[in-house]
């Protein structure tokens, strides 16, 4: 399976503050990684944070000595947590920042994930669209206590409310995901300026075109910024 990664401003936004890093190529010893994070935070705050926490991902894992996924993906999000929260404590500029964080690796047919905030990763057959990771947001855990219906998340005023993200607080807790990949399967990361834009059956359409990898991202993007672009849109779509 081949990724492709992009980001995009969108049309409201004044600064691109998502990032994601894409390689098909080993890294470290896991055989690919793929990443997208969203910052959070004033001016270029969350800008920063989101490409800072990617960047000590990286290399955290191009030096770890490890080769189960679960574990190296774990250990990176907790030391880029402590270079975002290291940072902030040093920049006085920086101060508040955070970023969510959506990666994964495919290993031997089998796709392990790891998240912490909103950002999600989507398996995407030829009929059927399934979020696999769990948001990380206050109308999610509303949801799951059973106080409000999912229907109305998109307008619900808090929905932009997140409970978890790298840089929020010392002790992150990422959620940890495994599932058997098909070979039609493609995988979806992406940022709230994608889905909150483009429902799942659209996203499930536009992917199932029969476009290769790179206009399929191009298509989501611009349909992202049709339906108004109020948020910067990250991308990352692997497949064959």
């Amino acid at each position: 399976m081949t990724g492709f990664g992009k980001t995009d401003i969108g049309m409201k936004r004044k600064v691109n503050q998502d990032s994601m890093f894409c390689s098909n190529d080993p890294v470290g010893r896991l055989p690919n990684l793929y990443i997208v994070a969203d910052g959070m935070g004033g001016h270029n705050a969350g800008d920063y944070a989101s490409r800072c926490a990617i960047d000590t991902m990286r290399d955290f894992i191009e030096g770890c000595d490890q080769d189960n996924p679960i574990t190296v993906l774990k250990y990176a999000i907790i030391t880029a947590n402590r270079q975002v929260l290291k940072d902030a404590k040093n920049k006085a500029e920086l101060r508040g920042m955070g970023t969510t964080v959506v990666c994964c690796v495919i290993k031997d047919g089998r796709l392990f994930v790891a998240n912490m905030g909103d950002s999600r990763l989507y398996r995407i057959g030829a009929n059927d669209i399934e979020q696999v990771t769990l948001d990380h947001s206050l109308v999610e855990e509303l949801i799951r206590s059973g106080q409000i219906e999912r229907d109305r998340i998109s307008t619900h005023p808090e929905k932009n409310i997140i409970t978890r993200a790298v840089g929020a607080q010392e002790n992150v807790v990422p959620d940890f995901f495994e599932i058997e990949l098909k070979e039609s399967d493609r995988v979806l990361l992406c940022s709230d300026g994608l889905y909150n834009m483009v429902e799942d059956d659209e996203i499930l359409d536009i992917v199932n075109e029969g476009h290769d990898i790179e206009t399929t991202v191009d298509k989501l993007i611009k349909r992202a910024n049709y339906y108004g672009g109020k948020d910067n849109i990250g991308i990352v779509l692997i497949g064959e």
